[in-house]
């Protein structure tokens, strides 16, 4: 499986349930390969449903070669149990109907990979008002947590929640008077920006992981690494062109599988169980920067995050994120 840090090939069911975002390419792509390699059931929660189902065959043709060498550890099934779902992070109502059909379809969920984001391209506005980065990186997945949680609060005792942050959090700066950029497009500190959208992942692992203490329901952020993928699709073009073409040639660039080892043991190794609101890389707790840590701020992210969501939130929904009792954070 290459060099660096391995995960175990862990036995599962097809009641076993993932939820993965951008699965299509990447990261996404090969933790919901893996883990479907291992007999869970896995949904492709993507924006492309051409480009979603080409990635399921590439997945099962895949799937058939791993066999044909022998890899250990796979599931018995003649194919992998993978399923599309149409989610655009792009617009909140896209989130509310994904979030809506997965609550009809009376499924327990025991793992949510908030994988899906974007990177370093030029200034946008969703059509809900808020920077891209903003929006795509962390407000529909909050969105998501918030109106998913109470399945998998009932969906069993071990139920994980995984967030694909960045060690690119430390080029961005905590100040909630700017979090929705409104400047000049021709300004936008493109990078700055990018790393607070990974900031404000880290700090919500943190903060979730208190509130939801004891619910059964662990939440941690990851940093992959500097992937070879179509997180660079918007940086080709000149110098920017030949520093990726450098990290591609040193090696510095991981691949995807490579990249995605530390998410799929996250996602499935026992030995994590009841390990939340951690920062890891490697598959080890790394420490992310001081802004990542200071619980002040973490609360008032949670405040302004709650402020700007609580309409696509039910009641109910929202006394779930508050707290399950003894663990609160105050």
């Amino acid at each position: 499986m290459g060099s660096g840090p391995s995960f175990p090939m862990v036995p599962m069911t097809r009641d076993k349930l993932f939820i993965v975002t951008g699965a299509n390419s990447g990261l996404g792509y090969e933790i919901a390969k893996w883990t479907s390699m291992m007999g869970a059931t896995v949904i492709l929660a993507c924006r492309s449903e051409g480009r979603t189902q080409e990635a399921i065959e590439k997945m099962n043709k895949e799937f058939q070669a791993e066999k044909a060498k022998g890899t250990a550890g796979l599931t018995d099934s003649d194919s992998l149990a993978l399923e599309y779902m149409q989610l655009d992070l792009a617009s909140f109502a896209s989130v509310m109907e994904f979030c809506e059909n997965f609550q009809k379809s009376g499924r327990k969920l025991h793992v949510l990979f908030c994988n899906a984001g974007l990177g370093l391209g030029p200034f946008q506005k969703s059509s809900d008002g808020n920077e891209m980065l903003l929006q795509v990186n962390y407000l529909s997945h909050f969105i998501i947590i918030g109106k998913l949680f109470g399945i998998m609060k009932q969906s069993g005792p071990d139920c994980r929640i995984l967030l694909m942050s960045s060690a690119a959090h430390k080029s961005g700066t905590f100040d909630l008077k700017t979090i929705n950029y409104d400047g000049n497009p021709d300004s936008y500190p493109r990078l700055n920006y990018y790393g607070r959208s990974k900031l404000y992942q880290i700090m919500q692992a943190a903060e979730m992981g208190r509130r939801l203490a004891g619910s059964d329901v662990t939440i941690n952020s990851i940093h992959p690494g500097l992937i070879d993928s179509n997180f660079w699709r918007d940086w080709n073009t000149g110098l920017k062109k030949v520093a990726h073409g450098a990290m591609q040639a040193t090696g510095v660039a991981k691949s995807p599988f490579r990249g995605a080892k530390c998410s799929i043991d996250l996602a499935v190794n026992p030995k994590y169980v009841g390990l939340t609101g951690l920062y890891w890389c490697d598959s080890k707790v790394v420490t992310p920067n001081s802004d990542a840590r200071n619980k002040g701020k973490q609360e008032a992210l949670w405040q302004w995050t709650m402020e700007k969501v609580k309409g696509y939130l039910t009641e109910e929904e929202i006394r779930g994120l508050q707290g399950t009792g003894s663990e609160q954070a105050g």
